[in-house]
């Protein structure tokens, strides 16, 4: 049993990227234009990141694979590895030809779930500034031709092979056996689909095979344990950067971006709970599965609920009852925990009866509401307009969103208001050190010269004023935030800082 830690969690989004007037220009182009674009409505917010704590290479396992031997200075405007911290204490940048907005750490399930919502309305701003500038004739990357207006979705698969990941993270006491923590976690892993997959229609990796599975993330896991993220994808993942002193970031690539705000809180509240069972010491070892990878895929097809999963020990158990189990074993440690809880049985409760019952709670249902009446209406499961749904359902333009269709007719529920959301796309929390991230850049934008997670860099007259944020609760005394508030200017700042106990480290300038 370990100690217990406070609860750091924050999420990943890669969005799918489309530029409809020109479907040829690279979404690596596309991409940088939309953080970009970003940047330029946010003048202030043009840093580069600092990549002196990335280490995406190294494993839980005890190896480290690291792509290069000194640390990279990459410009934060260039083609493919645009970056901008953003106000709210986030990253939005390019990875991979998508553009990915990595969340600020958050103290508590909810307050993850608002700012995930909150990362739509920032990539919302940044393609309705694309399309502003198109408009104008005007390109904010040199050398390049305005873009045209782009789409986004909040989708894993392209329907034609590709998977594009939606992460989360989660702290955890590096007292914990992660061997233990991961075998607790795999048979959750392949059962809480049901709860938080986002719906898919069609089958196979490629898209080939047609009819509807409930999550989008299943036909792109082939091993439980892996480092890859990108190809022989785990159900657990053994990255090791925690981005954080003394403490482990447990990286999970096996859930679906989801836009549904009772499938966003259960992913992110139920898999903290499960943490904190093990660390408490709560065994699950008589839930190991006898084969989890192909389980996962299962669970996915099964849009009936009956299929049952074979545990090590020869019992069989559907999703729902293997989730059953994990629920007994939850405590509640706060009061959004018992929300959470509360929450997870409604859910349950109501697939017990038929995925339909669920529509108004969990993404997967809402689609496959819609994907079953086109059925019902006599529409072959091998017609287009069914794979046009399963976009258009994730499809982040309130305008043309199937989701935000549902929500305005009132047949999915939401849990924030629109006005929490809003306020989170622009504010960042106050219990993580994202608060130091998002007002320093926020307010002296033209003065930060490099952030990171766990850094950041201020130009103070002929020095650099470097502040380590190695913990994640680091500068959130109210006394630090008052000097932020008060502060005019980067030297003035660094001086109330200091008196307020938070000493940067001085440089002169290179």
């Amino acid at each position: 049993m370990a100690h217990p830690v406070a609860r750091f969690l924050g999420t990943e989004t890669e969005y799918g990227i489309t530029c409809p007037h020109n479907p040829a220009l690279s979404p690596i182009v596309t991409s940088t234009h939309a953080v970009v674009a970003y940047a330029a409505l946010h003048t202030t917010a043009r840093s580069r990141w600092d990549f002196s704590e990335e280490h995406p290479l190294r494993d839980q396992r005890g190896f480290d694979l690291k792509r290069y031997q000194t640390v990279p200075v990459v410009d934060p405007n260039a083609i493919g590895v645009a970056n901008v911290v953003t106000a709210n204490g986030a990253r939005w940048y390019v990875d991979h030809a998508h553009p990915e907005y990595s969340s600020p750490e958050c103290t508590d399930a909810w307050e993850a779930m608002v700012y995930d919502a909150a990362g739509d309305r920032i990539a919302l701003q940044a393609i309705a500034e694309v399309e502003a500038l198109y408009a104008q004739d005007t390109s904010v990357l040199a050398g390049h031709d305005p873009c045209p207006p782009l789409r986004l979705y909040k989708n894993n698969v392209d329907g034609k092979g590709a998977s594009y990941g939606a992460h989360e993270n989660y702290l955890y006491s590096r007292e914990l056996d992660f061997d233990v923590l991961a075998q607790a976690l795999i048979p959750f892993f392949v059962a809480r689909q049901v709860l938080t997959g986002a719906g898919r229609v069609g089958l196979e990796a490629d898209g080939s095979g047609h009819g509807f599975q409930i999550s989008q993330r299943a036909d792109y896991i082939e091993q439980e344990i892996s480092l890859e993220t990108t190809l022989n994808r785990g159900i657990i993942n053994t990255r090791d950067e925690p981005h954080a002193r003394d403490f482990g970031r447990l990286h999970v690539i096996i859930g679906d971006a989801t836009m549904a705000h009772t499938s966003t809180l259960l992913k992110l509240g139920l898999t903290s709970l499960v943490i904190d069972a093990v660390t408490a010491g709560v065994d699950f070892s008589d839930l190991r599965l006898a084969n989890a990878v192909a389980e996962v895929r299962a669970v996915s097809r099964d849009v009936n609920l009956t299929h049952t999963v074979e545990l090590a020990d020869s019992r069989r158990l559907t999703a729902l009852e293997l989730l059953g189990e994990y629920r007994r074993r939850l405590q509640p440690r706060t009061d959004a925990d018992a929300s959470v809880l509360e929450a997870c049985d409604e859910a349950l409760a109501a697939l017990a009866q038929s995925p339909l019952h669920a529509a108004h709670l969990l993404d997967w249902c809402a689609k496959y509401r819609l994907y079953k009446a086109y059925l019902d209406r006599g529409l072959s499961p091998e017609d287009p307009r069914l794979a046009a749904l399963d976009i258009q359902y994730a499809d982040i333009d309130p305008q043309r969103s199937l989701y935000h269709a549902l929500v305005r007719k009132g047949q999915l529920r939401t849990l924030a208001t629109e006005e929490e959301i809003a306020y989170a796309a622009v504010h960042p929390p106050r219990g993580s050190r994202a608060y130091f991230r998002g007002r320093v850049t926020e307010k002296f934008g033209t003065d930060v010269v490099a952030a990171s997670w766990q850094s950041v860099t201020l130009r103070c007259g002929e020095r650099f004023a470097i502040y380590y944020l190695d913990h994640l609760d680091s500068a959130t005394d109210p006394a630090v935030h008052a000097a932020i508030e008060q502060a005019e200017t980067t030297t003035e700042l660094v001086s109330l800082l200091d008196k307020a106990g938070l000493a940067a480290e001085l440089r002169v300038h290179a």
